[in-house]
């Protein structure tokens, strides 16, 4: 028989071991978090950039890609846009009638378009829709062992699917940008003329009250960075994906979130260092 010492012994033994446990897996999980993934991540950026100079580039693939990211894409931009334009414009328009410059809601619009929403519609749209399409494709390739049989090959996957597929996310986001921006301001007119009793000729005459040809250019730079870093993500979830099609459908889910909070990351740091070295245009 054994003691009951014994027995408390064991028990307290068991007990410091699951506490053990449960705090090494924790630790490990934070440490994957903050530490392992951002690495894994920063490495195939640079592998990524390496292979954008291997010849030949697969022209074949960022044309299909293109076309396949503007399928999906612009109609739901378009008709996004269009409510965005609007209330924005009835916002600002509201606004400015209180502070008696009713005459500016033209040049206030141009500016909340222009510098950040349509950069951010943009990227949202090409991250959720062109995306996560990208991500499943990769992904189910990688437990298809398809990702495999090509580095057997001798093909590198980046070279061959992730560099085509990320720069056809960067080109169509600066044209969809473009694409937001015109949209958003008709819709913003036809809802200030229509809705606020707004003067046609006031709303097109105060454009460059103070908006300036540097928005417009800080807007496509925002919307040529969403789109590498929408494909980049697409790209590392996709090639990390594990266990089956669920493993893919929870590498879709991921690719979405962080890429989201990448672009918002992104859009304040690129909003900040425009406010500092270019001087903004007065009344």
């Amino acid at each position: 028989m054994s003691s009951p010492g014994i027995g408390a012994n064991q028990r307290e033994g068991t007990r410091k071991s699951s506490a053990s446990d449960v705090f090494r897996k924790v630790g490990d999980g934070a440490v994957n978090v903050a530490v392992k993934e951002p690495g894994r991540f920063f490495a195939l950026c640079l592998d990524t950039v390496r292979a954008m100079f291997v010849w030949p580039f697969q022209w074949r693939e960022f044309i299909q890609q293109s076309w396949f990211i503007v399928s999906v894409t612009v109609i739901p931009t378009m008709l996004v846009a269009i409510p965005f334009g609007g209330i924005l414009s009835l916002q600002v328009g509201g606004l400015i009638r209180q502070l008696g410059a009713q005459s500016f809601t033209g040049a206030t619009a141009v500016v909340a378009i222009v510098r950040e929403a349509s950069p951010l519609v943009t990227s949202l749209l090409v991250a959720g829709a062109a995306g996560s399409a990208m991500c499943a494709d990769i992904g189910s390739r990688k437990i298809r062992e398809e990702i495999d049989a090509m580095e057997v090959l001798g093909i590198n996957p980046l070279h061959r699917l992730v560099v085509p597929r990320m720069l056809a996310c960067a080109f169509i986001a600066l044209f969809l940008n473009g694409l937001v921006s015109v949209v958003g301001l008709v819709g913003g007119y036809t809802f200030n003329v229509l809705l606020q009793d707004g003067t046609p000729g006031a709303y097109l005459a105060s454009f460059n009250a103070i908006a300036q040809l540097p928005d417009l250019v800080q807007a496509e730079i925002k919307a040529f960075v969403f789109g590498i870093t929408a494909g980049l993500v697409a790209a590392y979830k996709g090639l990390n994906a594990k266990g089956g099609p669920k493993g893919v459908g929870d590498a879709v889910n991921q690719t979405v979130v962080i890429t989201f909070m990448l672009l918002f990351l992104e859009n304040f740091l690129i909003t900040t260092l425009y406010f500092q070295f270019v001087p903004q245009k007065g009344m």
